[in-house]
């Protein structure tokens, strides 16, 4: 009778061995579940745990960034506009308006101030007050774009500040003020244009220019528009919250420190644009011929009323007309400047070769001839010798403009000057204009 096979034979396993293999599958496969079922726990705490660092620690520093915006505007200190420190040399170096900041002075440009920049360390320009009668009432300061003063406004797009020291209404000293900001356009390739203006005359704020000059900044930057702080009242005639400008760029010399290479573009460009805006050719003269086609040689004599006309008109004007006929092609043409519009006078002076008039605000119109026109200028008795540096501006402007002034011519009779030895409060020679 034969044995039955043993597992050690290679039989058929035994019951036991079965379950014992049964158990260790189980046990495995459960292990393999406790082991997975751990590292998902292990891997998704890790990951819980950062989230709330994360969290935690962004709301902290949102807090500290919150705190220090809050302290940066809160630290926003505002100066006088005019300080009266340096009153007694008002227009020296800084000048006693926006008395802390330094310009900007290169390659002969016009001296300026400009916001935000590398200079004022990218911040912005800010104004508080409108007073009209005390400038040292009114003030300025810097901030940053992200932290403007409390109840602060941004005014968008480019500023234009202008201090004048003298007024806004002469022709003389209006055009002074509007030049550097030209000056400034050139040297941006004429491609800001100003969305508002803040005039400022001794800290004081203005809302007006005279008619011949609102004429011919609407001729060269487009539409003036002066900002007078309307909205802005807290009932009391002053400033209820600063004002902050996007881009601000101040000027506050006048032409001062300009070389004359960068003046001359300066009046061709508003000649140009001046002349496009009374629909005249940029061509000038040199098309004008009489009818046997001789050049025109055009003569205009500028005269004015009041203070320095002349007595004997009729007398001057037949001396020139006679020294015209003498000359073929010659015209001569006698304008009253206050009888004349804006165009009317661009138009006058783009047929002037030789402007003859008498010392005043009419000879700023001498721009507007062509290049190497000439200008002949009278004066009364006493101005040789009692009224200062301004009795030299026109032959400054001739220069600057390209023109070619050919002397003055002063009287020897005549009563003496008013106020003799006096000057006016502005500096200038009294009765000047």
């Amino acid at each position: 009778m034969a044995a039955k096979p043993s597992p050690e034979a290679g039989g058929r396993p035994s019951r036991k061995s079965r379950c014992s293999r049964k158990l260790s599958v189980y046990l495995l496969a459960i292990f393999a579940t406790v082991f997975i079922l751990f590292h998902i726990e292990v891997l998704r705490t890790p990951e819980s745990s950062s989230w709330d660092f994360i969290s935690t620690n962004y709301k902290n520093l949102r807090t500290v960034f919150l705190d220090c915006t809050t302290k940066l505007q809160e630290s926003v200190t505002f100066l006088p506009l005019k300080d009266l420190r340096y009153s007694s040399n008002p227009l020296q170096a800084h000048t006693w308006f926006m008395s802390s900041m330094n310009d900007t002075h290169e390659n002969g440009e016009p001296q300026y101030l400009e916001f935000p920049s590398t200079a004022s360390k990218e911040r912005v320009l800010c104004l508080k007050g409108k007073d009209v009668h005390d400038g040292s009432l009114n003030s300025y300061a810097l901030a940053w774009p992200d932290s403007l003063p409390p109840n602060a406004t941004l005014f968008t797009g480019l500023t234009f500040v202008s201090y004048n020291h003298y007024n806004y209404d002469n022709l003389w000293h209006g055009l002074s003020s509007v030049v550097p900001f030209v000056a400034w356009h050139i040297k941006n390739q004429c491609s800001a244009l100003p969305a508002r203006w803040v005039l400022y005359h001794w800290g004081e704020l203005r809302s007006t220019m005279g008619p011949w000059i609102t004429s011919l900044v609407n001729a060269t930057f487009g539409e003036l528009n002066i900002e007078k702080f309307e909205g802005f009242d807290d009932g009391d005639g002053k400033m209820s919250s600063p004002v902050c400008f996007e881009k601000a760029v101040v000027m506050r010399h006048a032409e001062a420190g300009m070389s004359g290479d960068k003046r001359l573009p300066v009046y061709d460009l508003v000649r140009c644009r001046a002349r496009a805006s009374c629909n005249m050719s940029s061509e000038g003269r040199l098309s004008d011929v009489d009818e046997k086609g001789i050049p025109v040689i055009g003569m205009t004599m500028l005269m004015r009323a009041g203070p320095r006309s002349f007595k004997n008109e009729s007398v001057v004007i037949g001396i020139f007309d006679r020294a015209c006929r003498k000359v073929e092609g010659c015209r001569l043409t006698v304008a009253y400047a206050s009888n004349l519009s804006f165009c009317e006078q661009v138009k006058l002076m783009s047929s002037t070769d030789i402007l003859v008039s008498p010392h005043g605000g009419q000879l700023t119109n001498m721009f507007l001839m062509d290049r190497n026109s000439s200008v002949m200028e009278f004066f009364p008795k006493g101005w040789l010798k009692l009224a200062g540096i301004g009795q030299y501006v026109y032959h400054w402007m001739a220069k600057w403009a390209g023109m070619k002034h050919r002397g003055a011519w002063r009287d020897t009779g005549g009563g003496p000057r008013p106020y003799p030895g006096g000057t006016s409060t502005t500096g200038w020679p009294s009765g000047q204009g």
